[in-house]
């Protein structure tokens, strides 16, 4: 029998981020899918497996659960570099996208072929994942969350892998013995109270009130924490993220410099990145485009402080806002501003960017251990019971 294994993983808008296992692997992946032929050209063929395998996802994905059904995709880093590249647009729902699945089962197929948990024979692996992911409050509000997790058990999805360093040629077929889709918000309030062990960190957190502002690529969350619960009435999710921003950054880029960039990544990397921040190659002259980036991500600031602003007003009695999400990594230094100079509101970043962008896969990992633990532990007082009765 083969055991299932661990996933969590957080399909953001701007990248997968993926824990497997009990931690031993992990997966950070741009959000970005462009159709492609089955033998694409590679400069180097015979060089195929000394590449890194990021770089170059090239796969057919089979699975009932897809609109568009057995198509071949570049994946991430490498569908950057087409002409047809496809990012999530503003307005869409994570969980009636395509793009959302593909994403998701590239990463579930790259964990199976690099683990020893699973068989493989005649190039075929069998892979059974037990999956916490989640989407935006907005969406589980609406019901959303029943129809994606029922897309995603009960029936096999296959991923193969084509001009792909070291896995040419073999399939994954996945199969999911659980799956758990929890709320965005409440997933990054777990974050914040429990460790990898599930044991509570921050215990002057559990019974205030407080308030979490998740900024994502297209939309932004604010869930109300009290009682240790998200309080359905009163969180709010809005059409809204940094991905509007991104691309008029990356126009105006265009526009002004006569530079393209690849993807939002890009433009992400350019607003975070310790080193030459806000500075970009023109013609091989290092560049400000601080006075781009400054003026789109303030407005987008000033939106998201009246977000904030009008939920707070409906929940006085809040003790602290925490912003989290790769959206809040990117407008953090505007926020902040906005609030000491109007309203000053006790609010909370992480200034490990890499935690705030990890955050929802790190919650995930703690939810879905959490309940395999429970289940567990069930099972084994319900042996005990049948071993009496008998």
């Amino acid at each position: 029998m083969i055991k299932s294994r661990v996933a969590a993983v957080d399909v953001g808008n701007d990248a997968l981020k993926g824990n497997f296992g009990k931690l031993e692997n992990e997966l950070y992946i741009p959000n970005v899918i462009a159709p492609d032929l089955e033998d694409r050209p590679v400069i180097g063929i015979e060089e195929l497996d000394q590449k890194d395998v990021l770089d170059n996802i090239h796969i057919r994905v089979h699975s009932p659960a897809l609109d568009e059904n057995n198509i071949i995709y570049r994946v991430g880093n490498l569908a950057t570099k087409t002409g047809n590249a496809q990012e999530l647009d503003p307005g869409s729902s994570k969980s009636e996208e395509d793009q959302t699945l593909i994403m998701l089962f590239t990463a579930l197929a790259l964990d199976a072929v690099n683990t020893d948990n699973f068989n493989e024979k005649n190039g075929i692996t069998d892979a059974t994942y037990t999956l916490g992911t989640g989407l935006p409050l907005r969406e589980v509000k609406e019901g959303k969350d029943v129809g994606y997790r029922s897309q995603l058990l009960g029936s096999v999805h296959q991923v193969e892998f084509l001009v792909t360093p070291k896995h040419q040629g073999k399939k994954v077929n996945i199969k999911f013995e659980e799956v758990k889709v929890y709320p965005e918000g409440f997933a990054a309030y777990v974050n914040l109270i429990m460790d990898n062990d599930l044991k509570v960190i921050n215990k002057e957190l559990i019974d205030k009130q407080i308030l979490i502002q998740d900024i994502g690529g297209l939309s932004t969350d604010i869930a109300v924490i009290r009682n240790r619960n998200v309080d359905d009435d009163k969180a709010q999710g809005f059409n809204l993220g940094v991905s509007e921003s991104l691309e008029s950054i990356r126009e105006e880029i265009r526009s002004k410099h006569g530079v393209e960039l690849d993807s939002r990544s890009d433009v992400v990397d350019i607003i975070t990145r310790k080193k030459d921040r806000n500075h970009i190659m023109v013609k091989g002259s290092r560049t400000n485009v601080h006075d781009i980036t400054d003026h789109i991500l303030l407005e987008l600031a000033k939106k998201e402080y009246r977000f904030l602003r009008n939920v707070w007003a409906k929940n006085s009695q809040s003790e602290i806002c925490y912003f989290v999400g790769g959206g809040s990594a990117v407008l953090k230094d505007y926020i902040k501003a906005l609030n000491n100079k109007l309203d000053g509101y006790n609010i909370e970043f992480f200034e490990d960017e890499n935690e705030s962008i990890w955050m929802m896969a790190n919650a995930y990992y703690k939810l879905i251990s959490d309940f395999i633990q429970k289940a567990e532990k069930g099972k084994k007082e319900e042996e005990k019971v049948t071993s009496k009765a008998k």
